[in-house]
């Protein structure tokens, strides 16, 4: 099966901890390390060797990585467990900076997505329904049009 996008560094890195993903995130707190291969956003955001690594480098990266069968099904069912918890704020379950990486992966993927709604849902709940301006003007600046983001929605 042809990688173009070497997404096989994502399946690799969450090979050995998925399942703590999801009991952390159920839990309603972060423990351990795993915020850039679980909810990965634009290359260009983060500075670290980790952050460059599991960046996202394009609007078409992030459509093969919701594509992908294992990794797309991952991040929407984080994104389900994440609106399962209540009482806390995102700074409370993943705290800082993990709380900016979880934004920005949210709308990148809002941004990609043919159905936004998880992701939204995210932002909405946890962000005030507002995407990382940073993502927004990356994708615009790299011709993807953020005009999405500025529709009003219904419901």
């Amino acid at each position: 099966m042809s990688d173009p996008f070497d997404l096989q560094r994502f399946v690799d890195a969450q090979a050995g901890v998925y399942a703590e993903v999801c009991t952390e995130l159920r839990d309603g707190r972060k423990r351990s390390h795993w915020i850039w291969f679980i909810f990965p956003q634009l290359r260009g955001l983060g500075h670290s060797a980790t952050a460059v690594h599991y960046g996202i480098a394009s609007a078409a990266e992030a459509r093969a990585y919701l594509a992908h069968p294992t990794l797309g099904p991952r991040l929407a069912e984080c994104a389900r467990l994440l609106m399962g918890v209540d009482g806390r704020t995102a700074e409370q379950i993943f705290g800082w900076p993990d709380v900016l990486k979880v934004r920005s992966s949210m709308t990148l993927f809002a941004e990609v997505a043919t159905d936004p709604a998880g992701f939204r849902a995210v932002l909405d709940k946890f962000y005030d329904g507002t995407g990382d301006p940073r993502t927004l003007e990356m994708l615009s600046a790299a011709g993807w049009s953020a005009i999405r983001a500025a529709v009003p929605r219904c419901g």
